[in-house]
């Protein structure tokens, strides 16, 4: 039964994507995530039941198939032409929510899961020296989930809850609501080493060089109207 009872092209459109979570889905389908555990990652506070249902709705619809690499046994999703035709849309609302949502972030918006998973995809690995990087965050008023590695290798980039045993080259240090600010480009991230609300402590030159490596939003360009 139609959810709307119209047959407006917008009304039926929004039948398919319009429910809970299912945007982020697709926005984390359109970033390049492929596996089930990409998605949990990246949307750590979906139930693995409601994230399952969401998958097989968007397959029904046309919107992802799901495929197993040859010789694996793993399933990877992903977009049909019809899914990736909604990236303008998806982009535009990003655009719309930095200029338009912004606003104050409340403390429970402040997902250190997902800020990891993206500065992990949007490191700027040709920035960095060749050879093996550790990089660790510490994130001074969490209890839970305080301490996160990334291990970058030529262009790749694995990114690690629990201690890999490798000598780190930089420790960075602030508080979850510092970096997201950075992310967003709220902040810029001289100005928050100046003020000490990020401090680094390791290689130098790798310190230094930061702001190039460090990957930000891709709409942190997008100025505010709030």
């Amino acid at each position: 039964m139609s959810t709307y009872g119209q047959f407006c092209p917008v009304a039926k459109a929004t039948e398919i994507i319009g429910e809970k979570w299912t945007v982020l889905i697709l926005r984390e389908l359109l970033l390049g995530s492929t596996r089930y555990s990409e998605l949990q990652r990246a949307l750590s506070r979906i139930s693995p039941t409601l994230l399952s249902r969401r998958l097989r709705m968007l397959e029904d619809k046309g919107l992802l198939v799901r495929k197993s690499p040859p010789g694996q046994r793993s399933t990877e999703y992903q977009l049909t032409p019809c899914g990736r035709e909604l990236q303008p849309l998806i982009e535009h609302l990003a655009v719309w929510g930095m200029r338009w949502a912004r606003g104050q972030m409340s403390d429970d918006e402040l997902d250190v899961e997902f800020l990891m998973w993206d500065l992990q995809r949007r490191l700027q690995t040709n920035n960095l020296p060749n050879g093996e990087t550790v990089l660790c965050f510490n994130f001074d008023e969490l209890q839970e989930h305080k301490t996160w590695w990334l291990l970058v290798s030529q262009c790749e980039v694995d990114l690690c809850t629990e201690n890999p045993g490798r000598e780190v080259d930089l420790y960075i240090n602030s508080t979850v609501r510092t970096l997201v600010e950075i992310w967003h480009g709220d902040l810029d991230l001289r100005q928050a080493l100046r003020q000490q609300r990020l401090r680094t402590q390791g290689k130098k030159q790798l310190a230094r060089s930061m702001p190039e490596w460090l990957g930000i939003s891709p709409f942190a360009g997008v100025q505010s109207m709030l």
